[in-house]
């Protein structure tokens, strides 16, 4: 896989959960419930698994600019043979850290899931690292 499929598939992924959230509130408008429910900062009465979803979709948000200016700098600057080796693993973590998301929030899971995230902040420092003229790759 390479870096701009990688970046591609964290935004697709991010989309994903996305939609899920939009569906779940388009079957509540079904079933009565006013379209105004979801404005910021109300409390909503969601299952825990949309609200799961809802934060894995603002974990994905928060990491996909810093992913993208990584490969697309890499991209700009020719350097895409640094971050390619590791673009990948940066997506299947953050799958992992998703459907670690989405299983629930218990102690084990929370450590699991930060076990991803801080793999994902790894391979950014060092895909940085490579692309500011250090030696990864």
């Amino acid at each position: 896989m390479t870096s701009i499929q990688a970046l591609v598939g964290f935004a697709a992924w991010t989309l994903v959960l996305v939609v899920l959230v939009f569906a779940w509130r388009g079957i509540e408008l079904l079933r009565g419930r006013k379209a105004d429910s979801w404005t910021r900062g109300a409390a909503i009465d969601s299952p825990g698994l949309v609200k799961r979803i809802e934060h894995a979709h603002l974990n994905c948000l928060e990491n996909l600019p810093v992913f993208a200016v990584i490969v697309l700098s890499a991209a700009a600057t020719g350097k895409l043979a640094l971050t390619t080796p590791y673009a990948s693993c940066v997506l299947y973590a953050r799958l992992c850290q998703t459907v670690v998301h989405l299983i629930g929030v218990n102690h084990w899971l929370v450590m699991l899931r930060a076990g991803f995230w801080g793999a994902q902040l790894v391979l950014f420092f060092y895909m940085i690292y490579g692309l500011l003229g250090g030696h990864a790759a």
